[in-house]
């Protein structure tokens, strides 16, 4: 006979369950983490802290948040892992007490053109059945009121199977919303003929100008031998019909070499193969293409809405779903709570809570029809938050990367309020931070270091954040750091003037922008201030706009290719051995033939993702061996590009491996803050504040007179910030400009002159409420960032 039992107790009393209550890391060695060890509180909001470099990333997601993605893809059937990555195992001796975790970072969202606010938080999805539901007239189900689905006819026989099989006649009609003139796309691009085509030239002779149109390439065969033209023809001598066939016929079967295939016009075959992809997805070659043979404008028919009449022309209070997904989130809000339908109650209360938590975090600026990948990292953080709070999954582990980057001190009160929700809803909340203002809610603080790269991942401090305010780490030494502002200011050259900016929601703004000062612009989330100096000030001539957006390249590129460090490097190799300097560039002469200098070899599994591993010939060094043997100051080229830009600045600064052209290169990286990085390291494992600081290393060189920077101090501990003052104090003592786009009190203390915007986002905002020095700021408190920064400096 078996006894059931509720539930193995301890000696204590307590349920064994219960004892499951911290996640246990013992022996992390992921990256730089040094055999790290430590518990962490489940059901609590811990703070990991540190350096730039210290092993924060490596410790949460390298290695607690990879290994809980890897163990539920594992729970699922070998057919569907077969779609999903293959995840390696993170070098750590145990891991214990996981839980299901979910990353929210600050990666953008994908530039897919057809993805919107709505469409990525399923407000979208809501509003369709509602319009469906209460709509007048009534035109179909919700997905008339959806941008992706065409209305579709069509008629055709099918035969009833029986004893006697009869066919009959059916006819199939399906209600999309999708705008038939622009797609849905909400854009219609309009093509300049003369970038696709040499007139003067025939098929055989390359007419056709369009990149990757080559004359014997399919692409090319398909117009010359689908005996519709003679290839040998130029094209201005083609007849009406035939010009019309060549750029616009519609698709139809041919036989080309016995092969049956689809000939189609030109300008459907790119608009199809290349205009409906996102311009900033597109290959370097394309992307210039594209640029200059098309122009982008809002659709003529549906005006820039993606939706079709009939979708346009149901109304709910006089309102269309279009106009709905045009308003600003707070005012869209405040149009929900007027409806009241009792047949749609849950919906109508559920769309509400959704709606309430963007004005929450701080995106009630935002209209549902903006698509995703305009939205920048913090504020795609903050959109997939959205997704989280209303959901009804408990002991989770929640884990955010920095949720502070682009919030105003304001706005920062708000997310405190939500992480600490989210972590009352009894789920584990991880955050990488830096700010003072979001360590200070931690529950539990984990401080890395004692510095970045080889010198860190170790555990410096771990406890209460009083006991970190009182250690004598980098962090709690910093912890408290207050600037004040300055006494007397530096007088200004000049002033750029702009008059009547009306970009998105600025209002007529005029504002004279002084020259060779530091200014700082800065206002709540969405109040405008990247609409006043991205979309007025940096275009202009002269001015060098330094943002967070990827760099483009491959994964081949890294510091030492992308700032021209590795040029210098490799004639010195070349020099002191007298080979050619082709031999030390992994994309070239010196690469690994096994795998072409990768370092890696990526397995491409048809429908499966692919999978990378280490190649085993150059185990990851990229080059190939006879190259190794040629040395430089006593190291190969591998061994110099392995080392951090620390490291590197003192090798090449004197002895044997003295080469000052390499050690310009090098100080600039090292003066923005990045020492630590390996001068290396692929650019596609960079964040968004170290790619910003790593372009402008790379600009301080060139002749700009005004610098642009759009919050620099993203991802810089506090100690760094210090630097980043001082490298921005060189740069105006040289003559330059710069302006700079921030929320950091330290920052804004130390400009010589800022311009506030606001008093609030969206449509609440784009006026200047404030232009003048800091000290009359905070001497004012007129608006939220002078009584923030009023705080923050004690006065």
């Amino acid at each position: 006979m078996t006894t059931a039992s509720t539930g193995t107790t301890s000696s204590s009393g307590a349920a064994a369950a219960d004892a499951h209550d911290v996640i246990r890391v013992r022996g992390a060695r992921e990256n730089n983490l040094k055999d790290v060890s430590v518990d962490l509180p489940k059901r609590r909001l811990t703070v990991f802290t540190g350096v730039s470099g210290s092993g924060k990333s490596s410790l949460v997601f390298g290695t607690i948040a990879a290994e809980s993605q890897r163990l539920i893809n594992e729970t699922y059937s070998a057919f569907v892992q077969g779609f999903m990555p293959s995840l390696a195992r993170p070098d750590v001796d145990v891991l214990e007490g996981l839980t299901t975790a979910i990353l929210v970072d600050q990666e953008r969202m994908g530039a897919n053109a057809r993805s919107t606010v709505g469409t990525v938080t399923d407000a979208n999805a809501m509003l369709r059945i509602l319009f469906s539901r209460l709509g007048q007239p009534h035109i179909g189900s919700p997905q008339a009121f959806s941008f992706n689905i065409p209305t579709v006819r069509g008629t055709g026989a099918i035969t009833i199977e029986g004893k006697e099989g009869s066919t009959v006649r059916r006819a199939f009609e399906q209600t999309g919303g999708m705008c038939p003139h622009c797609e849905g796309m909400g854009m219609a691009s309009e093509i300049d003929l003369t970038q696709l085509y040499d007139e003067s030239r025939s098929l055989s002779g390359g007419a056709i100008t369009v990149p990757g149109y080559t004359a014997d390439g399919w692409s090319v065969r398909m117009f010359s031998e689908s005996g519709f033209f003679d290839p040998n023809k130029p094209i201005r001598d083609y007849s009406e019909t035939e010009l019309h066939d060549f750029l616009y016929k519609e698709p139809l079967k041919v036989k080309i070499n016995g092969i049956n295939l689809t000939y189609e016009g030109l300008v459907p075959r790119v608009q199809k193969s290349m205009l409906s992809k996102d311009v900033d997805a597109m290959q370097p070659h394309i992307r210039t293409f594209v640029e200059r043979a098309v122009t982008f404008a809002p659709c003529p028919e549906c005006h820039g809405t993606r939706l079709n009449e009939g979708a346009r022309s149901s109304l709910i209070g006089g309102v269309s779903i279009a106009d709905v997904c045009a308003m600003q989130l707070s005012d869209l809000a405040d149009w929900m709570r007027q409806l009241d339908e009792p047949s749609v109650a849950p919906l109508l209360a559920n769309l509400q809570s959704t709606l309430d938590s963007f004005v929450d975090i701080g995106l009630g600026y935002l209209s549902l029809d903006r698509p995703s990948g305009t939205l920048s990292g913090g504020e795609a953080q903050r959109t997939k938050m959205i997704r989280h709070l209303g959901s009804s999954l408990t002991d989770i582990t929640y884990v955010f990367d920095e949720p502070s980057i682009g919030l105003h001190p304001h706005d920062m009160q708000r997310m405190n309020g939500l992480l600490v929700q989210l972590r009352d809803k009894g789920n584990t909340v991880l955050v990488v931070e830096h700010k003072p203002e979001m360590i200070a809610i931690a529950d539990h603080v984990v401080d890395l270091g004692p510095r970045a790269g080889t010198a860190g991942g170790e555990i410096v401090y771990e406890g209460t954040i009083d006991g970190l305010r009182g250690s004598d780490t980098l962090t709690g030494r910093h912890l408290d750091d207050r600037s004040s502002v300055k006494g007397s200011v530096r007088a200004k050259t000049g002033v750029l003037e702009v008059r009547g900016a009306n970009e998105h929601n600025l209002q007529e703004v005029d504002v004279d922008i002084p020259l060779g000062v530091l200014v700082v612009v800065t206002g709540v989330a969405g109040s405008g201030k990247s609409s006043l100096i991205h979309g007025s000030v940096a275009t202009r001539d002269g001015v060098v706009a330094i943002d967070q957006t990827a760099i483009r390249g491959s994964r081949r590129s890294n510091p030492a290719t992308y700032t021209g460090l590795l040029e210098p490097i490799r004639k010195a190799f070349a020099k002191a051995n007298g080979v050619k300097p082709a031999l030390f560039s992994a994309n070239s002469k010196g690469a690994c033939p096994n795998c072409n200098g990768a370092g890696v070899i990526y397995t491409d599994l048809g429908v499966m993702a692919g999978v990378s591993t280490v190649c085993e010939v150059c185990e990851g060094k990229r080059f190939d061996a006879s190259v190794l043997e040629y040395r430089f100051g006593g190291l190969d080229i591998s061994e110099v590009l392995a080392l951090s830009v620390d490291d590197a600045e003192s090798f090449f600064a004197h002895g044997d491996g003295r080469l000052p052209a390499a050690h310009a290169i090098l100080q600039r990286l090292a003066d923005v803050g990045l020492g630590y990085l390996t001068i290396g390291q692929p650019l596609t494992t960079l964040s968004g504040g170290e790619r910003q600081r790593l372009k402008l290393a790379t600009h301080m060189a060139e002749k700009g007179g005004v610098y642009v920077l759009d919050e620099p101090t993203t991802g810089l501990h506090l100690a760094d910030v210090e630097q980043l003052l001082a490298l921005l104090d060189r740069l105006v003592d040289s003559g330059k400009s710069v302006i700079v786009i921030e929320h950091h009190q330290a920052v804004m203390a130390h400009a010589d002159w800022i311009v506030d915007l606001g008093p609030g986002a969206g449509h609440d905002g784009g006026r200047i409420v404030f232009e003048g020095k800091p000290a009359d700021l905070v001497a004012a408190r007129s608006t939220l960032t002078g009584q923030h920064l009023a705080e923050y400096v004690g006065a």
